[in-house]
């Protein structure tokens, strides 16, 4: 995780101690959840993140994507930037680097610009 992320997750995390003690809930134990439902420190429904985000979408007149959406994205980026096929495979925590592959690259328009500079460069010499 880079040192941004470490920061901000820090920073949410005295918020959260904050918000929960005030509630009566205990926070310094190690089970703590990251993201919890500060009326309950329970997890909150699975289908809660997506309902959250197509609010934020629809109130920003942004185009529909779904949480599983940005890991697409996110992968891609990796890809995009030259992260090897086994770094991405670690991070997304598959058993293979096949299902890597095969879910998660997209070609993107940039990589079929460069795809086609090689393509006429190796042609030209």
């Amino acid at each position: 995780m880079d040192k941004e992320t470490m920061q901000t997750l820090s920073k949410w995390r005295l918020y959260q101690n904050k918000i929960l003690a005030a509630i009566g809930h205990p926070t310094m134990t190690l089970d703590q959840l990251v993201f919890s439902n500060p009326e309950t420190n329970s997890l909150y429904a699975v289908s809660a993140p997506a309902k959250w985000l197509s609010v934020l979408l629809k109130n920003f007149n942004m185009k529909k994507i779904t949480p599983h959406g940005f890991r697409h994205t996110h992968a891609t980026l990796l890809f995009e930037t030259g992260v090897d096929v086994k770094e991405v495979q670690a991070r997304f925590g598959h058993a293979n680097s096949q299902t890597t592959l095969d879910i998660y690259t997209h070609i993107t328009e940039s990589r079929q610009h460069k795809t086609a500079d090689k393509f006429s460069t190796f042609m030209s010499n």
